[in-house]
């Protein structure tokens, strides 16, 4: 939101500074993002008058000028642009100036031979507009010397604020001129709107054709006819004020609408009444009904956009954008000015469905003054008659402004008991009423309605918050936490925070590169990662792309390696920690740990080396982060489970599914699925992991977190090798458990070295190859004992598996 110092002090009777101003605005909430003051950037430019103007000797289109910057002698200048000529005024810059539409600083140079001592500029090298076709043309009676910004009104500085979507009240530079008088910074004034009686009855009469569910879409729509209006350029003043917050003048008619759009908060739009046939209808759009609109789009529409309509079809998208056709011009001599009161989502909604970002939806989707339709229309009446002539009709309105008045009982001691800031009843009444509240009662508690303006307050600690952001929040004195005398105290974080936080280091430390992306996919990334669900769609979504919550934390990983891999990044390892969504339950929320590699971002390297390390990652990869990860998070793996396999999204051959016993699935790993990457637009090879942290059992209480004693063993520990011939559907992690459960006082380690199938082993079998690590702790395992434990292993494999020693 952006606004004048004079603009606003046409609302606020002040005789503060503008660093007060500024400072007050953060203070009250509605925080400053930048002040552009002309008056400083444009300082050293000059009104200067062109004493004479001489073909350059060396340069047919170059003219030698000489200058008289109303101080001291004539400078010589050489200029380029077609309109130099002697007699003129213009603007001078002198040397050691910056030219901010050519980004240089001034010297004195030598121009085709020819000294030059400065610059005589067009708007465009001033970056005041667009216009670069010759120099600034000033009127004979602009006085020599004086300031340029002065003259022009340029001098004007710009405040830039960045409003909160609860406060559609300060969409307007009236409502923020409330706020600073509520908070002691002037009066504010200008507020009432006289009442424009018209002559006769308007001829266009007004339709609301809605049903009952569908009244809200429009409650209020106010019409008024002026005949005889003169239209044209809006005065000088108008356009300065425009131009200075972005909006580019077309016309007197849409000048004004445009003016209280910003003044008031109040969005308009005008017909060319000589290009409506017959009356006005609001309703909902037909489908393949379509409108040229005043940017120069034809928008396809259906029944979920609300148009207003004459007897030829639509000719406006309702609170949105006005059609072509029947926009006002030059020629336009009867008008028709529309105020009207629109659903706030229905407005967001159009808007993000035909991709349509205007000053009137941004007021709309968060909220205008419904009290203010009718005054809203007077105003710019007022306005259209002052400025184009002409004579009124009276008003038609079709429906009735909806009451928003709700009564909220305030006990006053809320605001010490929320804000910690005690802050006296009289002083909170005064805030209140400055800022439009009404406060009926005495005593401790009252009732307080919120103006029609604030429908963002809904119960008491909004109230609380208005006063303390008016009082100010620098005035809490802080406290120091009590001291804990006779005891230490107690952890504070649950057991989800801790593995939350385990696991963001325990990640890093692999390797990988935190990410975070958002909670928000599209429709159909929910559907492939397994959501979808209704229930997780967003009512309200910020952007098409972003409707759903998200099941999964890999389609934001997915697509951030993806862009990093657009920009020459190819071998990327990126991890999240974050919420999902099955459900709009509680427990369908949960906090998953998930990674993805790309290209050559294994965990050895990344990247070619002249010592080989350029091999691609594979499910292996995956496999090890989140080993890893459950040992740095202290879960034991003795129960875990590998299955092969995985959700749709991985490859169902390079995939592994993570779970302890059948029904406690707790994650996933592998190579991520051909069709997934088709249906993102990804190029792999890419593997992935995702880990549900509240899936994993918590530990075990223990009687104290004191570490166990080092037991070092004395004897040397000792390795067997066994190769085994099974069927080719057994898993080698099966025989691993079977040798681990053969001997569990000796044998402490049990690895897969080889794996081999072809020449010598039949067709449907394959021959895994182990090493039994044995560690005594009593004494030196004689052969004998060492042969009986090689026995023990032998049998109990074949026993769970079926397999045979490899002879």
């Amino acid at each position: 939101m952006k606004f004048t110092l004079s603009w606003l002090k046409d609302h606020l009777d002040t005789t503060a500074s503008l660093d007060e101003i500024v400072e007050t605005l953060t203070r009250i909430g509605l925080e400053v993002e930048g002040v552009e003051d002309k008056a400083k950037t444009l300082a050293p430019y000059t009104i200067a008058y062109v004493i004479s103007a001489e073909q350059h000797p060396n340069a047919d289109r170059l003219r030698v000028c000489m200058v008289d910057p109303g101080e001291g002698n004539p400078i010589q200048v050489v200029c380029g642009a077609p309109n130099a000529r002697t007699g003129m005024k213009s603007v001078f810059a002198p040397p050691g100036t910056y030219i901010p539409g050519k980004n240089i600083t001034l010297g004195i140079g030598t121009i085709r031979g020819v000294e030059s001592a400065g610059m005589l500029c067009s708007a465009a090298e001033l970056e005041i507009s667009d216009d670069h076709d010759g120099i600034i043309e000033l009127p004979e009676d602009a006085p020599v010397g004086v300031a340029y910004a002065a003259y022009a009104g340029l001098d004007d500085p710009v405040i830039e604020i960045n409003l909160t979507p609860n406060r559609p009240d300060c969409t307007s530079i009236f409502g923020i001129a409330r706020d600073l008088a509520a908070a002691g910074l002037g009066t504010l004034k200008g507020g009432d709107v006289p009442a424009i009686q018209g002559k006769g009855a308007c001829p266009v009469s007004v339709t609301l054709d809605f049903s009952a569910e569908d009244a809200h879409l429009c409650p209020t729509f106010a019409l008024r006819l002026v005949r005889g209006v003169k239209n044209g350029p809006s005065p000088e003043w108008m356009q300065r004020r425009l131009l200075s917050i972005g909006l580019r003048p077309i016309n007197a008619l849409v000048d004004i609408t445009n003016y209280i759009t910003f003044d008031r908060g109040r969005p308009l739009h005008v017909f060319d009444a000589g290009k409506v046939k017959g009356n006005l209808t609001v309703r909902r759009a037909k489908d393949g009904e379509e409108v040229l609109a005043l940017d120069g789009r034809t928008y396809k529409l259906d029944p979920g956009t609300v148009v207003i309509a004459d007897e030829n079809g639509v000719e406006s998208i309702a609170g949105i954008m006005g059609g072509e056709h029947s926009g006002s011009d030059e020629g336009t001599t009867d008008v028709l000015i529309e105020s009207a009161l629109w659903d706030p989502l229905n407005i967001a909604q159009t808007g993000r469905k035909h991709g349509i970002i205007t000053d009137a939806r941004y007021r709309f989707e968060r909220g205008v003054d419904p009290a203010f339709t009718v005054p809203g229309l007077d105003l710019a009446t007022k306005m259209v008659i002052d400025l184009c002539g002409g004579e009124p009709t009276e008003a038609v309105v079709a429906g009735q402004v909806p009451d928003a008045t709700r009564i909220i009982e305030f006990p006053w001691s809320e605001v010490p008991r929320l804000s910690g800031l005690d802050v006296k009843p009289a002083e909170s009444e005064a805030i209140l009423k400055k800022l439009g509240f009404q406060v009926q009662g005495l005593g401790e508690r009252v009732n307080v309605t919120p103006p029609s303006w604030r429908p963002d307050v809904e119960g008491k600690a909004d109230l609380v918050e208005e006063v303390i952001r008016i009082a100010g929040v620098d005035r809490i004195e802080p406290q120091p936490l009590p001291r804990l005398e006779a005891a230490v105290a107690k952890p504070i974080l649950t057991l989800i925070q801790k593995r939350t936080r385990l696991a963001r280091r325990a990640l890093a430390v692999r390797g990988l590169v935190e990410a975070v992306t958002w909670s928000f996919i599209s429709r159909q990334e929910a559907e492939l990662f397994g959501g979808g669900d209704a229930r997780l769609a967003l009512a309200n979504p910020i952007a098409a792309e972003l409707s759903d919550m998200r099941p999964s934390l890999l389609p934001g990983l997915l697509k951030a390696a993806q862009r990093n891999a657009d920009r020459g990044f190819g071998d990327v390892a990126l991890f999240e920690v974050g919420q999902t969504f099955t459900s709009d339950e509680p427990e369908g929320q949960s906090i998953r740990a998930a990674a993805v590699r790309r290209g050559t971002a294994r965990a050895e390297g990344v990247g070619r080396h002249w010592n080989g390390g350029a091999k691609s990652v594979d499910a292996f990869d995956a496999k090890a982060d989140v080993l890893a990860l459950l040992a740095a998070l202290g879960i034991p793996a003795g129960g875990l489970q590998i299955v092969a396999g995985g959700p749709a999204w991985f490859h169902p051959g390079r995939s592994g599914t993570l779970q302890f016993g059948p029904k406690n699935i707790v994650g996933a790993f592998g190579e991520v699925h051909p069709k997934i990457l088709k249906a993102l637009d990804l190029k792999g090879p890419l593997v992935a992991f995702e880990l549900n942290l509240n899936a994993l059992v918590p530990p075990k209480a223990k009687p104290t977190k004191m570490k166990p004693k080092l037991n070092l063993p004395d004897f040397q520990p000792l390795t067997r090798d066994f190769a085994f011939v099974v069927g080719r559907d057994v898993a080698a992690g099966d025989i691993v458990k079977a040798a681990q459960g053969a001997e569990r006082q000796l044998i402490v380690g049990v690895d897969v070295f080889d794996i081999y199938e072809g020449t010598g082993i039949d067709p449907d079998k394959k021959s895994v190859a182990i090493a039994v690590t044995l560690q005594p702790t009593e004494k030196t395992l004689t052969d004998v004992e060492i042969e009986a434990v090689s026995a023990k292993i032998v049998a109990e494999v074949s026993k769970k598996t079926g397999a045979v020693l490899r002879s």
